[in-house]
């Protein structure tokens, strides 16, 4: 065939995509839940110069999310142009990249946010006595016309993700999602305390802040009860200043959730910086606690790249590691100017006997005995060679002697038993795997965090953290579900504890589920509750950190996110419950967990997925010899 024909019977695949489809592929990236489009138009509010923001939210912006603000407004054709792809007022050529101010450049959040949903823009400039309406379903213009508005700019954004059911589908309970709302609207309202904000869910007024300082910017958001925890930050260099506060060390939590980094006023996530934190408060607070802190940093626009992630939280410092120094000088010079070092206490429980002096007093000075006879080179002490030699042989033939008032109980015995326990293991655990019944000693613990016992293939391994986990899931799983009666531990003196809001929030939604599992926990106040009991399983007296950890461990349960909430809160409160590395057991204990181990529906997998069981066979065990 002639090179010409055959080029000519060749079809061209490659085509531009339809604009609609790619604003659905881009806002993939840019809106991933309705806590985005909040995030992008409060934004967009900001840049705008607004002074006062008002969110509304219902069904947790599955149905409606609507931001109002007063800030410049836009012409007609402006607001046009900003739901074009690549429409920005911000970039004009490649150095304004690196002189960025404003948190939107990119030109993708409109038009993101358009492609998937329904949106009603109305928007005047302050000159004007007509503003523009504009209509949008889906990436497609359905009205544009003057309308009667206030100054600034009305964004209602409907039906989230209404022609991409698959994406819909995948979002979370209304409360989680509401959760993400709260936490990224909390984040810019901390970053602007010059503006007044509020924000309403499903017609009820949940916040309602008005322009103010930072420390009541961050009671508003957190509670009265962080007021007396904060400690002012300052530090300013040739290269950055650093600004805000510290919570006190003895306020520190397991908990995470009071961390806020901002550069710029721009809220960021910074592992690097959180170390430096850290370090500051090294050895000033337990290895797992985490202290809170709101600080804010100022360095040169063309010193940070801030264009490395959809989202913008995500940011590069040219100087680093200098910051890092600065960062942990500047918590540090806090702890000590404000005295949050824990007190040394020098006073002792017994008093030292100090004889009183005076002048008559005789003091004998101490004196050295000795033998002045003691000779060490005298012959008749030293032994000869054949002596020593035919003494070191009697020691080494009667060296049994030296055992023989042990106990045998104290010997360690790793024999098999003649009952074997009869269940049936799951994967990779076979039959002839299973843990025989305890003989005295055939179960040992090895470094206070795995539990050694013989089976008939080989040696088992049980990770004594995940089996009591996994007991207590299954266990707590039951008593929800099945709302029966348990046994609580009732508190002499009832406690009171203090939570932030959002703490408030994730407990007001399980505390139902709680109660089924023994903690009966009463509100009090705004973010004030009162625990009566709790659950008999936990063995603690720290109430209030377990109670914590719970909420810590419900919140980041994101491997059990598509399971239903009972799932999770059985499984939040046996990790919180679980008897923890280093623990010594018992005996009984160590055969008590396995018992109720291999008694649970999946006994070689922690409810998170990890391993529980490993067994070492008899096989290898041989060959390493």
């Amino acid at each position: 065939m002639p090179l010409n024909l055959f080029f000519s019977k060749m079809t061209d695949i490659i085509q531009l995509l339809p604009d609609s489809i790619a604003n659905q592929i881009a806002a993939g990236e840019v809106i991933q839940r309705p806590a985005s489009v909040v995030k992008e138009l409060v934004e967009n509010s900001v840049d705008a110069k607004a002074s006062n923001i008002s969110v509304n939210i219902q069904d947790s912006g599955k149905t409606l999310i609507q931001i109002t603000d007063n800030g410049i407004g836009m012409s007609e054709t402006d607001a046009r142009m900003a739901f074009e792809r690549h429409a920005t007022s911000k970039i004009k050529n490649t150095d304004d990249l690196f002189a960025i101010t404003t948190f939107g450049f990119r030109g993708e959040a409109l038009p993101s946010i358009a492609a998937v949903s329904q949106v009603e823009l109305r928007t005047k400039q302050e000159n004007q006595h007509l503003g523009t309406l504009l209509i949008i379903n889906g990436s497609q213009v359905e009205k544009q016309e003057v309308c009667s508005c206030q100054k600034g700019s009305n964004f209602v954004v409907k039906n989230l993700f209404f022609n991409i059911p698959a994406r819909r589908k995948f979002l979370k309970a209304d409360s989680t999602e509401f959760r993400h709302i709260s936490a990224e609207f909390e984040r810019i309202v901390l970053a602007h305390p010059e503006i007044e904000f509020s924000l309403k869910h499903n017609g009820n007024e949940i916040l309602n802040l008005p322009n103010t300082s930072l420390r009541q910017r961050i009671v508003g958001i957190l509670g009265k009860q962080i007021q007396q925890q904060l400690t002012p930050v300052q530090i300013e260099t040739p290269i950055v200043k650093i600004s805000g506060f510290i919570g006190k060390p003895e306020n520190a939590k397991k908990m995470s959730g009071e961390q806020y980094f901002f550069v710029n006023q721009r809220f960021m996530r910074h592992n690097v910086f959180h170390k430096a934190v850290l370090q500051a408060y090294d050895q000033i607070i337990a290895k797992d606690d985490i202290p809170s802190y709101f600080l804010y940093f100022e360095v040169p626009p063309s010193k940070i790249d801030v264009n490395i992630h959809p989202t913008k939280t995500e940011i590069k410092f040219l100087d680093e590691n200098t910051i890092f120094q600065v960062l942990v000088s500047a918590v540090k010079e806090a702890i000590g100017k404000f005295n949050l070092l824990p007190p040394i206490d020098f006073e002792t429980t017994e008093n030292v006997d100090i004889p009183i002096l005076t002048q008559n007093t005789k003091i004998i000075p101490p004196s050295i005995k000795f033998n002045e006879n003691y000779n060490p080179f005298s012959e008749e002490k030293n032994f000869s060679r054949k002596e020593k030699t035919f003494r070191e042989k009697q020691n080494l033939a009667n060296w049994e002697k030296l055992y023989q008032d042990f106990k045998n109980d104290e010997q360690i015995s790793v024999s098999e038993s003649e009952n074997e326990t009869k269940i049936s293991f799951i994967d990779s655990v076979q039959s002839e795997n299973l843990p025989q019944t305890a003989t005295q000693n055939s179960i040992m613990q090895l470094k206070n965090k795995y539990i050694l016992t013989s089976v008939k293939s080989g040696l088992m391994i049980i990770d004594q953290k995940g089996a009591h986990e996994r007991i207590l899931y299954e266990k707590f799983l039951r008593e929800i579900e099945s709302q029966s009666e348990i046994t609580s531990q009732q508190i002499l003196f009832p406690l009171t504890i203090e939570l932030n809001r959002a703490e408030t929030s994730l407990l007001n939604e399980i505390r139902n589920e709680l109660f089924s599992l023994g903690f009966d926990i009463a509100p009090r106040g705004e973010n004030s509750f009162l625990v009566q009991s709790f659950p008999s399983d936990i063995q603690t007296s720290n109430i209030r950190e377990i109670i914590l950890s719970l909420l810590e461990n419900y919140k980041h349960s994101f491997s059990l996110e598509n399971k239903e909430k009972n799932h999770r809160i059985a499984y939040s409160s046996a990790k919180t419950s679980a008897i923890s590395y280093g623990k010594i057991l018992s005996d009984e204990e160590m055969q008590s967990i396995i018992d109720n181990l291999f008694a649970c529906e999946i006994p070689n997998y922690s409810p998170d997925g990890k391993k529980i069981v490993v067994i070492i066979s008899g096989e290898e065990i041989e060959n390493r010899f």
